[in-house]
């Protein structure tokens, strides 16, 4: 362990040293600044030490090196300091692998690329993403490199996609990897349709596709060189669906929208949905946007921002592009809510970073200051401590504030429960915490069931065109902890007020995003007359 200065020094001069080889160097630098960063030193003397010997070394053993300490940066909770330079040094290498014919050494650097430039610690179990405050620059070396440009190529299709039959039943393929809840009204409506005959295929189930849809790396190398062994296995699995769908409708712009991208699909109409935090991924720089006819966003700021991330969805070969609110069945939200929920604040789905509960604990702070009457509410599973180190600091910083509020019982964690609506009939107060929502189903449902809504203007996308005051009335929405408590005083301060206040968001979410309102949107885009 690098105790001192004067080892530090010494161990830096014997890594830099030329006498040695590449890989003692390399060897050496890692140890240096592992045994810098257990030692308390500063983490920009010892990202120093490694950009040194990382300049003593040839470019492949300092793409190496960057890329080694990158991934142990994301391991300890960081976006590393040095990714940019981690990425070029990758992305130089790559290219040259293409350039000498050398395939799978470039899709190889070019999969460690992605992996690490869209790493969750990065986009996810942060409050901050780069990607968001500087989109061009942040994806600059990758869009400007040989095998970015060659992974954004468009392959097109053969020939468009046939209008809807008219003689027969319109067959619609639903393909889905991952979570199937916003699908769940979708598909209801259509396997009862009578012009409609419905295929619902679970990629993660199939005993074929399951093993395709796991394979990364082999799916990023088919991306980037086209005919390769996997890319032949694709299409043996899905070019039966394709020949019988005359619609193919993908929730979740992931690897399923990758692998439907990798298949000419002929005549097939091809829709795909993205929801929010696949924009915020490698996704949308694998999928080949000029074999998909529709992509479908649940909010005008993620189309907005997905369209500056994805070159594909842009230019000449570009999809349609259209919004449609989640299918909602609003209906058994609407319950009977006790006088006693006026000073309940609830907060729906904690499990992620993005959610930041430590804000509704801040809004909660500033209003018990002055009426003990108020309290917290979470309700769903507590921040997933196993996705990353960056996700377990910010847990332990949120349960250390919890259990200062313990011994008051000004919080309650329910934890994970199927009642949602029967939740909400003790919640008086909705709240929407997050750094970034692409709808936030959680806010609708809190109105639909009476509560008032609070919505933090949600950082990631707050001073844009869209964003969450276009989302929702926008004295629904407030900038920091102290509008929200002020609002929350403000529509609770007498029952009457609440009441009314809560009618009206009950009202609203009714007639705006319920099913029954939003169903025909659907049909219209798939082609499909309405029941």
């Amino acid at each position: 362990m690098v105790r001192h200065r004067a080892a530090a020094r010494l161990i830096h001069g014997l890594a830099a040293a030329p006498l040695l080889p590449a890989g003692a160097r390399s060897s050496l630098a890692r140890r240096l600044r592992a045994g810098m960063v257990r030692a308390g030193w500063p983490a920009a003397e010892s990202r120093a030490a490694l950009a040194a010997v990382a300049a003593g070394v040839g470019p492949a053993a300092r793409a190496d090196l960057l890329a080694q300490e990158a991934a142990d940066e994301i391991a300890e909770g960081r976006t590393p300091a040095h990714l940019t330079a981690a990425v070029e040094a990758d992305l130089a290498e790559a290219d040259r692998a293409y350039a000498r014919g050398d395939g799978e050494a470039a899709a190889r650097r070019l999969h460690r690329v992605l992996h690490t430039q869209f790493h969750r610690v990065i986009h996810f179990d942060q409050l901050g993403s780069p990607l968001v405050d500087d989109p061009a620059a942040f994806l600059a070396p990758l869009h400007g490199s040989a095998v970015g440009r060659a992974l954004l190529t468009p392959r097109g299709r053969r020939q468009p996609a046939a209008p809807p039959p008219t003689d027969r039943p319109q067959r619609v393929l639903l393909l889905l990897n991952g979570s199937a809840h916003f699908v769940q009204a979708i598909r209801e409506r259509y396997a009862a349709h009578p012009g409609v005959e419905l295929r619902y295929v679970r990629l993660d189930d199939d005993p074929v596709a399951g093993p395709l849809i796991r394979a990364s790396r082999r799916m990023t190398a088919e991306a980037l060189l086209r005919d390769t062994e996997y890319g032949r296995q694709v299409e043996a699995w899905l070019r039966p669906h394709l020949d019988w769908a005359d619609t193919v409708f993908v929730d979740w712009a992931v690897a399923t929208a990758v692998m439907v991208g990798l298949v000419d699909p002929g005549d097939t109409r091809v829709v795909v949905r993205l929801h929010s935090y696949e924009a915020f991924g490698r996704w949308p720089n694998l999928i080949d946007f000029s074999r998909v006819d529709d992509v479908v966003f649940v909010s005008e700021h993620l189309r907005d921002f997905t369209l500056r991330v994805a070159p594909g969805l842009t230019g000449a070969h570009a999809p349609r592009t259209h919004v449609l609110c989640n299918a909602m069945d609003l209906a058994p939200f609407a319950r009977p809510k006790d006088s006693a929920a006026r000073f309940t604040l609830g907060l729906v789905g904690t499990s992620a970073v993005a959610k930041d509960p430590r804000w509704a604990v801040e809004v909660l702070r500033l209003l018990r200051a002055t009426d003990e009457r108020y309290r917290l509410l979470l309700v769903g599973g507590g921040i997933d401590t196993g996705l990353s180190r960056a996700a377990r600091d910010y847990a332990a910083e949120l349960e250390a504030e919890l259990a200062e509020l313990a011994p008051s019982g000004a919080v309650t964690r329910l934890g994970h429960t199927d009642d949602v609506p029967g939740v909400l009939t003790g919640v008086g107060v909705v709240l929407s915490s997050s750094v970034r929502e692409s709808f936030h189903c959680a806010v609708v449902e809190g109105a639909a069931s009476g509560a008032v809504p609070v919505v933090r203007d949600w950082p990631f996308f707050a001073g844009g065109e869209h964003g969450a005051r276009t989302v929702f009335p926008a004295d629904w929405v407030v900038g920091t902890p102290a509008e929200a408590a002020a609002r929350v005083r403000a529509v609770t301060a007498d029952e009457q007020v609440w009441r009314a206040a809560g009618e009206a968001a009950a009202k609203h979410a009714a007639a705006t995003w319920d099913w029954s309102v939003n169903a025909q949107c659907f049909d219209s885009l798939l082609g499909i007359d309405g029941v």
